[in-house]
């Protein structure tokens, strides 16, 4: 077995038949689907953009819920605009309200949604939650989305931020020398990509990076896209949908900002990789913190089972996410020299 497998045991094994989602997750599922929302893939991209979302469904059971949470998990936010590629790029900054005078790390976050669709505040929760757990800056950027910009406008915004964020992490009480970079779904793709731009290019590297289920691969005939083919809330048609409006041509999937399974991924920094087991990307999440550690990179790898593709950021609903959280912002602390060792 590899190191991965040896502290996360058998992820990476064959699934028989599809899993069923834990019950906590099947109540987010159940509000979602309360909420009727249309098959994404049936749906024009501005259509799509108006649906109601996972977040919705989290935000729905919170607010039936008896107990007092804070949805805000005590975390201070600003938005700003930076500069892109190609223009302005909305952007949020997290911020922990203990301290504030403090100069944190700093993690530059990017939203999932296929390359077309959701924003900022449908993938808030995400980087709040590293905010408040890994006691850091986090500055959540959008980028350009297809098809009206196809790839590789969103690639291409991905690493302006990451130069802006290299030259401009003090000004946002931030410490430049300590960097991460982190996305989900689609951003996990980004946040990987950006960091093989910086090095191909000379530019100051993460000091860690957080990929939650990535994309990752080309192939959607893999184990977890075929056990996984009706998932809710992901599945394969909806991908087959955002490769028709993301790429001028299915062929350029190939490239290897896509398919990061094949890239050259020697000298990247170290990784946290988290998957969900009811997801088409599983295998490639999985099979990614693979080629990483072949690369000789420094790999942490859990995938978390019963759960669902967009789990990460439910932590005051589903305990699973919570502890993936929790293990993304250890991670991010040990990294950071923050993290508190036992003695």
């Amino acid at each position: 077995m590899s190191i991965i497998d040896k502290i996360f045991g058998d992820s990476g094994k064959q699934r028989t038949h599809p899993a069923k989602p834990d019950a906590p997750m099947q109540k987010v599922l159940d509000a979602l689907a309360g909420l009727n929302p249309e098959p994404i893939e049936t749906l024009s991209p501005q259509e799509a953009r108006l649906q109601p979302t996972p977040a919705d469904a989290v935000k729905t059971l919170l607010g039936s819920s008896r107990e007092s949470e804070d949805p805000t998990l005590g975390v201070l936010t600003q938005d700003i605009t930076i500069p892109g590629a190609e223009g302005a790029l909305q952007a949020r900054v997290y911020r922990p309200k203990s301290d504030d005078a403090d100069i944190k790390p700093v993690v530059l976050y990017f939203h999932g949604g296929g390359f077309v669709i959701a924003d900022l505040d449908v993938y808030d929760s995400g980087p709040r939650s590293i905010a408040r757990f890994a006691d850091c800056v986090v500055v959540s950027v959008h980028y350009r989305q297809a098809p009206e910009h196809k790839f590789p406008a969103a690639h291409d915004d991905a690493v302006a931020a990451w130069r802006w964020i290299v030259d401009n992490a003090a000004s946002l009480k931030g410490d430049p020398d300590r960097i991460a970079i982190m996305g989900e779904s689609a951003g996990g793709n980004l946040a990987c990509a950006t960091a093989i731009a910086a090095r191909d290019q000379g530019l100051q590297a993460p000091c860690h990076m957080v990929l939650v289920y990535p994309i990752a691969g080309a192939d959607m005939q893999t184990p977890s896209y075929i056990e996984n083919a009706t998932a809710k809330p992901l599945n394969k048609p909806m991908m087959e949908w955002f490769v028709k409006h993301t790429f001028d041509d299915p062929s350029q999937t190939a490239d290897p900002r896509i398919n990061l399974v094949e890239a050259d991924l020697i000298g990247l920094p170290g990784a946290t990789v988290i998957c969900a087991e009811i997801d088409p990307l599983r295998t490639d999440g999985e099979l990614l913190a693979e080629r990483l550690e072949q690369a000789g990179v420094e790999v942490r790898q859990k995938t978390f089972h019963g759960s669902t593709h967009e789990f990460f950021g439910m932590g005051l609903v589903v305990p699973d996410a919570a502890a993936a959280e929790t293990l993304a912002a250890h991670e991010l602390k040990r990294a950071f020299g923050t993290a508190i060792l036992p003695i």
